[in-house]
């Protein structure tokens, strides 16, 4: 069987959770299944993979136009596979398109939904409403939809009422526990200048709207001034929200020291060592809908604090391998919560409860690597996308 893989992100180019799980999953996958690779950006040498970039024609057009553009460079080189799957609305029209000139089936992977980033006008202006229109596209026709998490089934459901229901499949993000894992190094700690003997709070993700940045920040304020926050944050969506980010930065750093902010991306094993040393790991998303960073954390052995929405209660289980912080949330998309101030002070009253307590916080640690291990392994995940392929091509 070839299947052919149609992803925005994939090594070294990658900047989210989508790329990971293509990483992840192609990986696992070739075993047993060819699997091609037709990806956006600069040439690859891994063998089996192809890259697109913007047609020259298109330098200048709304990213989205560009993003069709690089799709339909795609389209035709599909020939030739018994199935496609996209992942993300980057990819989706490349893989509804190459389902239909190539009569094959078209599986799509729902990492994150449109209507629910309403906040993506700001990037895309017009063009938020041609990825919207083309994911609605892709997701009633496809003819399968892989949802990472049951929360984000119902999103699916609700989002796209005409979607059957019975096309809709969980199959959970996973991670690999030989490669994320707990790492000690005290030197890059030291460099970066945080005290592994001092209770700590840290933040990975992007600079982003459903990432809930600003919340954390504020949230900070409230906790001892002795706790250290380690913000692992870069590629910021807007520059109105990292002007936002950069003025609570400073004001927590005119008031308490400890607060270290890191924008590069950091290596496997130098971010491996800082969730280690972390007290407590935070997700304070208003939209996830998995959240593969939750399971790296746990994979480090890191507590994880984590906003009870979306798929993050699938992974944190509450009072076990972390602590989940009530939300309530307007029903509008952006999943912003219906009091700011409660959810922020929320945040700030649970953070201090698992700082506050090292040796609970190790345990919720440690139960935490054995979870990610025991329910979250790639070779299962792959192993249910295998038996999904099978039943589509017959």
């Amino acid at each position: 069987m070839r299947v052919d893989m149609i992803t925005k992100e994939y090594p070294p180019e990658i900047y989210g959770g989508a790329g990971v799980h293509v990483a992840e999953l192609v990986a696992a996958l070739r075993s047993t299944v060819d699997v091609q690779v037709r990806a956006f950006g600069a040439d690859r040498s891994e063998p089996g993979v192809t890259s697109y970039r913007t047609p020259a024609e298109l330098a200048s057009a709304n990213p989205a136009i560009q993003t069709l553009g690089t799709d339909l460079g795609m389209v035709g080189d599909i020939a030739g596979a018994d199935l496609v799957h996209s992942h993300t609305w980057y990819a989706n029209f490349a893989g509804h398109l190459a389902a239909q000139l190539h009569g094959i089936p078209h599986v799509l992977t729902a990492h994150s939904l449109e209507p629910l980033r309403p906040w993506k006008a700001e990037q895309l202006g017009g063009g938020y409403a041609v990825s919207s229109g083309i994911e609605r596209l892709a997701y009633e026709n496809a003819s399968a939809i892989v949802a990472v998490s049951a929360g984000m089934r119902s999103d699916i459901l609700r989002s796209y009422p005409q979607v059957d229901p019975a096309r809709v499949r969980v199959i959970h993000n996973g991670i690999d526990v030989q490669q994320w894992r707990p790492v000690e190094n005290p030197a890059f700690l030291a460099g970066i200048g945080m005290d592994p003997d001092r209770p700590s709070v840290v933040f990975v993700g992007r600079i982003t709207r459903q990432k809930g940045l600003p919340y954390l920040l504020r949230a900070v304020a409230e906790l001892s001034r002795d706790v250290q926050i380690v913000l692992c944050a870069g590629a910021p969506d807007t520059p109105e929200i990292m002007s936002e980010v950069q003025g609570l930065v400073q004001t927590l750093q005119q008031t308490r020291d400890g607060v270290i902010w890191i924008e590069r991306m950091l290596p496997r094993d130098e971010l491996s060592s800082i969730l280690t040393a972390a007290t407590t790991f935070v997700c304070p998303s208003v939209y996830e809908p998995l959240g593969i960073v939750n399971l790296e954390a746990m994979a480090c052995g890191a507590a994880v604090v984590g906003t009870a929405t979306g798929g993050i209660p699938e992974v944190v289980d509450d009072g076990e391998t972390g602590r989940l912080v009530p939300i309530e949330q307007i029903q509008d998309g952006t999943g912003t919560p219906v009091d700011a101030e409660r959810y922020v002070h929320d945040l700030a009253a649970v953070l201090a409860e698992v700082v506050g307590d090292p040796e609970r916080a190790r345990s919720y640690g440690a139960a935490g690597r054995e979870r990610a291990r025991t329910h979250f392994s790639w070779a299962a995940i792959a192993d249910t996308t295998r038996d999904l392929y099978r039943e589509l091509v017959g």
